[in-house]
């Protein structure tokens, strides 16, 4: 760490630290991007050291600068006698230097001053006369520069044309800043010209039957004439004609306007791109045997030339890109990539192309001469302006070790150039990629369920249908993993993950909408279901048999979806995990590690915005994820059989939240079906409850309680509950049964935590046992530690069907006892004393049988505590104001509320 640094090291830092918050956070900090997040215990240790060492420094600083005054202070007085004792001396010396001069003029006789005087004036003259008769050389020959130059060209001596002009161009210096400047350099330029259209039509012709040395010869003309640019332009523009003429006079059917005739050779452009680069790398295969030849920066002039031919396109590759988009809508990413692909192949041969040039520079071939390979004085300038550039990237992998020690920065970013201009139309659809791949997965999620909506499904086949359309679904997640690596490089992870989470979220949200709480009935499901000996004398209809099939298949295959859901996550916690390793080796090695097939390439995609915090976050959990390149089914086991998610230990972050929360939502409504399926023939024996005549019977139990004690006392008892609660406690105490007969199927353990009103310390339990790698000797604050380290299991560990029985139960016991005491109950218009009496009979009953079930309701306990009350008590209360809202309903109905 920084902070171990000694105190002169931390104070020579802060001087030379710009800013006191960067110095504060690189000492704090040091190499944040491969260090370990510091704690905030350790930092605060950090920065009461650092306090603690600035203040000893301020105390060294203090007394240091009280002796620095001190010594100063003593020293300025002497200063003042050191001055005047200079000043004394610097006299003195000057009197003896003017002595010494008078006796050195006293010692030199006058006749040999007199010579030398004369020498000096006659050098002078001489220098003057030279610098004149220059000038007139100079001016002689600009008077006769353009008859000579005019001459050589009707000669057709055009090399000593371009020497008389480079000569000329030497001479302009004289000029300078003379109005003699202007009209000398118009003439040359005007020479200049005349001596490049003579030479166009010949060059051209040369370059196309493809001279070399005609064509080496006319580069060393161009050059001294300050036209070299000029001869790339004539020779770029000759050797581009064939590829760019492929390019437009090709009809792509998908980009360029239909014409009046159909045309049967018309093709894709996915289809003609590999065809284009194919002729394209034909070309610079050809040139990279012949630029050695002519230019002396071979590599140079290759990469110009491709960047040449790119910019020459008509229409551009943009436009093509953008009408595919127009022409296949929401698919057009499927289309993009192939050529996307094909473009990384190209910039692959071209690379190998460019290594082949590479060695030839290092090997000149017999054409070339010294004179030549120079290059002529304009040619250097050029160079050492390029020179100028920022080096951008690290040296290209495919350089070998010999040339890579001689390769400069001009090399690197010219290679950069056409790299970058190559890749640059595909840009703005990478930075769009998570839009675009939302896109195609809607579209793919529209094409699969456009079958459904054409042939209605029958309801008995709807939990089939979904584990089927479940395997096309994730056919296409997976298909959408591998385009965000060809694509993108895994740049787009953020977009992936986003677009996977929508996409299997929109699917399982049409299916959740789309559960039925009352289908139409199968007669096979509904012979099946009842044929049962053992709940054939439950009170349920053929029709309720086959909902309660249905939904439980529906879970079963929601279960099923989860399941498969949990194994794609695992793959694309891996393809993550592996687009973080990559990211890791690149950033700490990189000039042997490369994220995409190039370096223009990669230093485009790090420069845009999917370079972001939210991408290197996500790749950083992932890559510190435990676990991470396996996820047992055992992992996921307390998720799916009732634990929410952040009950889990030991596992993963989940990735696809939204999906695996859209799973829940829709296992809770095919619950919430199954639920009303088995309560429905409960809540037809509740529906006349409210309107029975029971609560408003004359008379008062109570009132024999009062009788004088003279008269007989006769015992009483509690009043027998009604027939509907009896009929309703049948039901609820046959529910234990229907359950045993289905503790094989585990539909029912999934996602229990999703159940209504289920009992929390049920759910604790299960996710006790369903916790993977825990065992019964272990304590429980180890149980964590020991699943992240336990040996995953090919299944997961089943669970306790008694448990799962328990908790469907509860759950069933109070969405029962919460529809009656919110919905039945408050419809009571009145109540008599025995009306009362009855009800709270009838409450403690059911209080009874729900408690043999498990489970407590407070609400309950609270109706049956008010009913028994008697009208002086409820009066009372009522005037304590010690009232709820269930004792407002009871005193409506008992009449105590005036």
């Amino acid at each position: 760490m920084a902070l171990q640094l000694s105190t002169t090291e931390l104070i020579s830092s802060l001087e030379e630290s710009p800013d006191i918050v960067s110095w504060i956070n690189d000492t704090l900090t040091p190499d944040s991007d491969i260090a370990e997040p510091v704690g905030l215990t350790d930092l605060d240790q950090h920065v009461n050291h650092l306090v603690s060492t600035l203040d000893l420094a301020c105390e060294d600083t203090s007394s240091q600068l009280e002796r620095i005054i001190d010594d100063v202070s003593r020293g300025v007085p002497r200063l003042t006698y050191d001055l005047h004792f200079m000043k004394d001396g610097a006299v003195s010396l000057q009197s003896v230097l003017v002595q010494v001069t008078e006796r050195s003029r006293d010692a030199v006789p006058l006749s040999t001053r007199t010579a030398l005087d004369r020498l000096q004036l006659l050098d002078s003259i001489k220098s003057r006369m030279e610098a004149a008769r220059e000038v007139l050389r100079e001016a002689e020959s600009w008077s006769t520069l353009e008859l000579e130059v005019t001459s050589l060209l009707a000669e057709k001596s055009y090399a000593k044309a371009a020497e008389r002009l480079s000569e000329a161009s030497r001479s302009m210096a004289v000029f300078q800043n003379t109005p003699e400047y202007d009209p000398r350099k118009t003439l040359m330029v005007n020479l200049q010209n005349q001596l490049e259209a003579a030479l166009s039509s010949a060059l051209v012709a040369a370059i196309n039957i493809h001279d070399l040395a005609a064509c080496r010869n006319y580069f060393s003309i161009f050059s001294h004439i300050q036209r070299e640019s000029e001869f790339r332009n004539y020779y770029n523009g000759s050797r581009r004609a064939s590829v760019v003429a492929l390019w437009q006079d090709t009809r792509i059917s998908d980009c360029d306007s239909p014409p009046s005739t159909p045309d049967s050779n018309s093709q894709t452009l996915a289809e003609f791109t590999p065809k284009f680069y194919a002729s394209f790398l034909a070309l610079l295969n050809v040139e990279r045997t012949s630029i050695p030849s002519i230019f002396p920066d071979p590599a140079l002039t290759l990469s110009t030339l491709i960047s040449s031919v790119l910019s020459a396109l008509q229409p551009t590759f943009s436009q093509r890109l953008s009408s595919i988009f127009s022409q296949y809508g929401d698919s057009a990413l499927k289309e993009l990539i192939p050529i996307f692909r094909s473009t990384e192949e190209f910039a692959s041969g071209v690379d190998k192309v460019m290594e082949k040039i590479k060695f030839s520079a290092a090997f000149p071939t017999p054409l070339d001469s010294p004179s030549l390979s120079d290059g002529p004085p304009g040619h250097s300038r050029r160079r050492s302006s390029r020179l100028s550039m920022s080096w951008r990237t690290a040296p290209s992998r495919s350089t070998s070790s010999g040339l890579l020690a001689s390769k400069s920065a001009l090399s690197i970013a010219d290679d950069l150039e056409w790299e970058q201009e190559l890749f640059q139309p595909f840009l703005d659809f990478q930075v769009d990629y998570g839009s675009l791949e939302r896109r195609l997965l809607d579209h793919s999620l529209r094409e699969i369920i456009s079958s459904d909506t054409r042939d209605r499904i029958p309801d008995t086949d709807r939990a089939r249908l979904l584990r089927e359309r479940a395997v096309d679904i994730f056919s296409v997640a997976e298909e959408s993993v591998s385009r965000c690596t060809a694509f993108t490089h895994g740049y787009g992870a953020v977009g992936l993950v986003r677009a996977l989470d929508g996409f299997f979220q929109s699917f399982i949200d049409m299916w959740t909408a789309d559960v039925r709480m009352g289908s139409s009935t199968s007669a096979s499901l509904s012979s099946q279901s009842a044929s049962g000996e053992d709940l054939s004398d439950l009170d349920y209809t053929p029709g309720d048999w086959a909902d309660f099939q249905l939904s439980l298949h529906l879970i079963s295959s929601a279960r099923a979806v989860f399941d498969r859901m949990m194994v794609f996550e695992t793959k694309l916690r891996s393809n993550l995990a592996h687009i973080a390793t990559t990211f890791r080796l690149a950033r700490n090695d990189p000039s042997n590690f490369v994220i995409a097939s190039s370096k223009g390439e990669s230093q485009l995609l790090e420069q845009s915005s999917l370079n972001s915090a939210e991408l290197h976050a996500l790749l950083e959990r992932v890559d510190h994820d435990p676990g991470h390149s396996s996820l047992p089914p055992s992992s996921t086991a307390g998720l799916r059989h009732g634990a929410p998610p952040s009950q889990q230990g030991g596992t993963p972050s989940p990735l696809l939240v939204d999906a695996r929360e859209g799973v829940f939502s829709f296992a809770k409504a095919c619950q919430v079906s199954l639920q009303g399926t088995i309560l429905s023939p409960l809540r037809k024996h509740l529906a006349t409850y409210a309107s029975s005549p029971l609560w408003s019977a004359a008379g008062d139990p109570k009132a024999k309680r009062t009788a004088t004690a003279n008269e007989l006392h006769v015992p009483t008892f509690s009043l027998s509950p009604s027939e509907t609660v009896h009929k309703i406690s049948e039901g609820l105490l046959n529910l234990p049964r229907l359950f045993d007969h289905y503790a094989d199927d585990d539909a029912l353990s999934f996602s229990l935590h999703t159940l209504p009103h289920v009992d929390p310390e049920i759910l604790k339990s299960l996710s006790e046992q369903s916790a993977p790698g825990a065992d019964s000797n272990t304590s429980p604050g180890h149980k964590r530690r020991q699943s992240l380290t336990a040996t995953p299991k090919p299944t997961p560990t089943p669970l306790d069907p008694e448990l799962v029985s328990s908790a469907w139960l509860s759950s069933l016991g109070h969405t029962l006892l919460t529809y009656l005491t919110t919905s039945v109950l408050p419809n009571i218009s009145t109540l008599s004393p025995a009306g009362a009496a009855q009800l709270a009979s009838d409450l403690g009953y059911l209080s009874t049988i729900v408690r043999a079930l498990n489970v407590e309701f407070e609400d309950l306990d609270r109706w049956k505590e008010y009913a028994d009350l008697d009208d002086e008590e409820g009066k009372k209360r009522l005037a304590e104001r010690e009232t709820d809202a269930i004792f407002q309903n009871i005193s409506r109905m008992r009449g105590w509320a005036k």
